[in-house]
């Protein structure tokens, strides 16, 4: 499954845009629409509870993806958690002006803190997030630990779906790491940012921890034309 997705040009800043929420009769607001409808009949055959969002660099989108495919979910009445684990360029904490004190990294390195303490409620019905975190040394380790495999099975339990905002899989490792524990994984790639080199590169990386691809968003289409286009992988 391939969407294309036709947005604005991203302002230079860690927040993106909720169009979702801004405006959802807007046609960018529907193309989300239709990548939810899309997520949900790529796992007909599996229960998906926990998605992963990568790209294969930076630029091209895929926070602004991870936040409105979460809001549309959230709009269709399932409980729905973001978490940000790209604990190296957060986005989410500024996004929905939220408190970054403690996140996803307080609580895979401090047994002290709770789940309670980490969700936040954005004022979205049945949307809530887990930002990153103060800065840790080591994200791929504490992404890898045994706590954020327990970590996945309780959320899975709390939540309808778990949307995992992370960083770009040919960067770091953090996304092949969480790729390989998700139902899911959603590949957003930009027109004239995305290179195919990169593309490919982040397709072995995926396959080669056997991350159940489902899907990729192509983000940045001009033409009205190309708006709301898919097909299967």
């Amino acid at each position: 499954m391939m969407s294309k997705l036709r947005q604005p040009k991203r302002q230079e800043t860690k927040a993106v845009s909720l169009i979702t929420m801004a405006d959802k009769s807007s046609p960018v607001s529907e193309q989300y629409r239709t990548i939810r409808t899309n997520i949900q009949y790529a796992m007909v055959d599996r229960e998906l509870k926990t998605l992963v969002v990568t790209s294969s660099g930076p630029g091209e989108g895929k926070s602004t993806s991870s936040a409105n495919i979460a809001i549309v979910f959230a709009n269709a009445g399932q409980k729905v958690l973001l978490v940000d684990a790209d604990m190296r360029k957060p986005t989410i904490a500024k996004t929905f002006a939220v408190s970054n004190t403690r996140g996803l990294s307080s609580l895979l390195s401090n047994r002290n803190t709770s789940l309670e303490q980490v969700v936040q409620p954005v004022g979205i019905d049945n949307l809530s997030v887990i930002t990153s975190g103060p800065k840790p040394p080591n994200p791929s380790e504490l992404l890898g630990s045994v706590k954020m495999n327990q970590l996945i099975k309780d959320l899975k339990r709390e939540y309808d779906l778990v949307i995992f905002d992370m960083p770009p899989v040919v960067t770091v490792t953090d996304a092949q790491i969480v790729a390989s524990k998700a139902d899911g994984t959603m590949l957003v790639v930009r027109e004239n940012v995305s290179k195919k080199d990169s593309m490919l590169k982040a397709k072995t990386l995926l396959q080669m921890v056997n991350a159940n691809v489902i899907g990729v968003i192509y983000n940045g289409a001009k033409n009205a034309s190309d708006q709301g286009y898919y097909y299967g992988n």
